[in-house]
């Protein structure tokens, strides 16, 4: 098993070395940096996710990897109605931090955080609306945490359909992943991209792991300095880095870590998609939020795919 060679962040043990600072909860912080900031990292696709979200009147929306919440933020202030879960109570801790400190705006007040595995998405604690969601969003690379550790998709299969369960007929899976064929092609991820450009970012390592010559899983090592943030970087709910900085007499130390990844290439993922929502569903991808095949090399790809208004199953018990 691919696991026996390379540790994930989930199972909270050190990698040669490299702290698991999601598991000790240091991470969620730094993580911050490395995206850069709230605001920082919103205004690259601010318009391109509520421009396609309004464009088709989507307006509940459940957030299946809220993390510290910054995509979650992002749709509130722009009027959507969120309900967010994440697996890692120690990221969300951030958001619920960021919640409480913007409780008197009825947005944020409405605004529903719980724990959530996508395995197992029916037994978090949170209320689904009577037809489904118009809308879920799984940004940030973020599924990608998921492995494939039975060689064969099948486990994300089964949190895709849990995904799907969720919408209404009609709603509509937003979804990302890197660009893992050029990872794969070139062995090396880059360093800033269109999601992640923060000045914080000393450098990225990438490894590949190869099983019977199939890439099974990627490991990118990260070097963030969070004493190299500029003075637009402010969290939520907190005061910005630099006044920070500037009132405390410990520097702040630079922060590795290491994160593993599916290295999910576009065709089969576009695959299994259409596998799962069926050939009859709408499915657009985007490169670096352009049409594809418009940006050349893009970093991220998003897929856009809308649950058939003839599919009801799952949902409520309905047939």
């Amino acid at each position: 098993m691919n696991d026996s060679v390379f540790r994930t962040r989930s199972l909270g043990v050190p990698a040669t070395g490299l702290p698991d600072q999601y598991a000790d909860g240091k991470a969620a912080k730094v993580w911050q940096h490395y995206i850069g900031g709230h605001k920082q990292r919103t205004e690259a696709y601010q318009e391109f996710f509520c421009g396609v979200l309004r464009k088709h009147k989507l307006k509940r929306i459940l957030d299946v990897a809220c993390g510290t919440g910054v995509d979650s933020v992002m749709l509130l202030e722009n009027g959507f109605e969120m309900t967010s879960v994440d697996a890692s109570d120690k990221m969300l801790k951030h958001a619920l931090r960021i919640r409480w400190s913007r409780r008197k705006e009825p947005a944020f007040d409405n605004w529903v955080i719980e724990e959530g595995n996508w395995l197992s998405l029916s037994d978090a604690d949170f209320d689904t609306p009577d037809n489904g969601f118009d809308a879920i969003i799984c940004l940030g690379n973020s599924f990608a945490h998921l492995p494939d550790s039975s060689g064969d998709l099948s486990t994300q299969r089964t949190a895709i359909t849990n995904f799907k369960d969720q919408l209404r007929p009609g709603g509509w899976l937003f979804i990302d992943h890197r660009n893992y064929d050029a990872i794969i092609d070139t062995g090396k991820a880059p360093q800033r991209n269109l999601y992640y450009n923060s000045g914080c970012i000393e450098d990225i390592k990438t490894s590949l792991l190869l099983v019977d010559g199939k890439p099974s899983m990627l490991t990118l090592d990260y070097t963030v300095d969070p004493s190299k943030a500029d003075g637009d970087f402010a969290e939520e709910g907190s005061e910005p880095n630099v006044k920070k900085q500037k009132s405390e007499s410990k520097p702040q130390e630079v922060s590795k870590f290491r994160l593993s990844y599916c290295p999910h290439r576009l065709a089969p993922f576009s695959n299994l998609l259409k596998e799962v929502f069926s050939d009859k569903a709408t499915h657009t991808v985007y490169g670096d939020f352009k049409p594809l095949g418009e940006v050349e090399n893009p970093a991220y790809y998003v897929h856009v795919i809308q649950k058939p208004e003839s599919d009801r199953n799952g949902m409520n018990g309905e047939q």
